[in-house]
């Protein structure tokens, strides 16, 4: 039997969407013997198969038909050729895009090998986390000392173009792709900050993004050692870096107490949490519940169990997301440790990767919820303690090419005004109206930096005034979260 165009169609989208089980199964049906009778001639052949063919697609038309025959149409009619693989693509791409979920994606090759080198590997980009929340591609969280957070990208900052090519209707990962580039190279983002007035842009410069994801240090508070362990991401190492950096703080440091810092962390693997949240938890509690489509939830335990004999808190903050949140909830719930800062991110629910052909298929397959059974997607985690930060640690740097100086407004002026009350220079007010209080503080800035006094944020000026906001952002004594992350140890 010949097989048409149509039917070809039809087993290459089944067996990439379901697999070869299928594939086999409508081969055998199509293989069944035709017992139609037999034309008397080859024209008279033709045709009965082209009336059949017709009375096929308008009486028997299957969801597959339907998807199967708009190709064949497109392949014979579109205006410019066009691959089938291209069609295929696409088809699967609708089909998950329908589901209207941010996290769930099909991915060709090339965003498969860009969705993997998150986990696995170094990149090059700018250094931050991006989901798709109402429709615009949205900063889950910059990464901590990498060019984003340097350019001050925040947490829920919409990006509306990339190199003034907007993103409306782009997948994550074709943002993704624009957004990365060679170390060195410049990437300017249309910025729309919730709250904030129109959209800004800012240029960052692209950098390597480191594959650790564990640091630690330690600071005094009240003449105790505090150890701080900063996990940045939930990577496949992540809980062997975790384990080798507490012993360290334990054995070398002999600490008093610890902060376990996941602000700005988008999350990662779960058996990574799982395993470090197996040093400071009980295993006969769940320390998450999931639900799927159908039936109760399910709780979720540790594999092993651990108890620490000195006091701990957890830094959080709306940058902290998935991962992060599951070890934030049971360190909260479980076991009763404070929770410093904002509330989290939201993002409850669970993925599954599949591969598809050459690509990949990222599917939500359940939520996950607290150890109480509550919803954390689009909810967050609560803190116990709630912290906010000094402004200006939220300050993106100063974007403009002429000079800053006296009567002038805008949005440049609102940020060197911030810059300089975060480091005590009083400039008496935050709006954007350049007056003469900001003009004397400006003056009281560049006296102190020996640089020359003109009253006017000039190229010397803008980049000595950033880089002391850099260093103070990385300063632990303006870190308002952590100190109190710390003070709550010994209260």
């Amino acid at each position: 039997m010949e097989l048409t165009k149509k039917w070809l169609v039809m087993i290459v989208v089944v067996s990439l969407l379901v697999g070869g089980g299928v594939t086999a199964a409508t081969l055998e049906l199509l293989d069944e013997p035709n017992e139609q009778a037999s034309p008397t001639n080859e024209q008279e052949q033709e045709e009965q198969e082209d009336e059949n063919s017709e009375q096929k697609e308008q009486e028997d038309y299957s969801d597959l038909d339907a998807l199967s025959y708009t190709m064949n149409i497109i392949e014979d009619e579109y205006v410019k050729e066009v691959s089938r693989e291209k069609l295929i693509e696409g088809a699967l791409e609708g089909i998950v895009n329908k589901l209207g979920d941010p996290y769930s994606e099909y991915m060709n090759a090339e965003t498969m090998e860009q969705f993997q080198s998150q986990i696995e590997s170094t990149f090059e980009g700018i250094g931050a986390e991006v989901t798709k929340r109402d429709n615009y591609i949205t900063i889950v969280s910059p990464i901590k000392n990498t060019p984003a957070e340097r350019a001050g990208i925040r947490p829920n900052d919409r990006i509306l173009e990339v190199d003034g090519k907007s993103l409306e209707g782009m997948s994550v990962f074709e943002a993704v792709s624009l957004i990365r580039g060679e170390k060195g190279s410049d990437v300017t983002l249309t910025i729309d900050r919730p709250g904030d007035g129109e959209p800004f842009k800012v240029t960052i410069t692209r950098d390597t993004i480191p594959v650790t994801t564990v640091y630690s240090e330690v600071e005094e508070q009240d003449g105790k050692k505090v150890g701080i362990l900063e996990i940045r991401s939930f990577s496949e190492k992540t809980s062997q870096e975790f384990s080798k950096e507490l012993k360290k703080l334990e054995d070398e440091e002999n600490i008093d107490g610890l902060v376990i810092d996941v602000r700005g962390n988008p999350g990662g693997l779960l058996n990574s949490v799982q395993e470090i949240l197996g040093n400071f938890l009980p295993k006969d509690e769940p320390f998450m519940q999931v639900s799927m489509r159908d039936g109760d939830p399910q709780p979720y335990y540790l594999k092993q169990s651990g108890e620490k004999d000195y006091p701990i808190s957890v830094l959080t903050n709306e940058g902290s997301a998935s991962a992060s949140e599951i070890l934030a909830g049971a360190m909260k719930e479980v076991g009763g440790y404070e929770i410093v800062g904002k509330t989290t991110f939201g993002k409850g629910t669970v993925q599954q990767t599949m591969e598809v052909g050459d690509g990949l298929l990222k599917l939500t397959v359940m939520n996950w919820l607290d150890p109480s059974g509550d919803k954390i997607n689009e909810v967050g985690v609560e803190p116990t303690v709630k912290a906010e930060q000094p402004e200006f640690f939220y300050t993106s740097l100063i974007q403009t090419e002429e000079p800053l100086e006296y009567n002038q407004t805008g949005q440049e002026v609102v940020k060197m005004q911030v810059m300089l009350e975060g480091l005590g220079y009083k400039p008496g007010r935050t709006d954007g109206y350049f007056n003469q209080e900001t003009q004397t503080a400006l003056e009281n800035f560049q006296k102190q930096n020996d640089l020359d006094v003109t009253g006017t944020l000039n190229e010397k000026t803008e980049a000595a005034l950033e880089q002391q906001i850099l260093d103070a952002v990385d300063n632990a004594k303006y870190d308002e979260q952590l100190q109190k992350a710390m003070e709550v140890l010994f209260k």
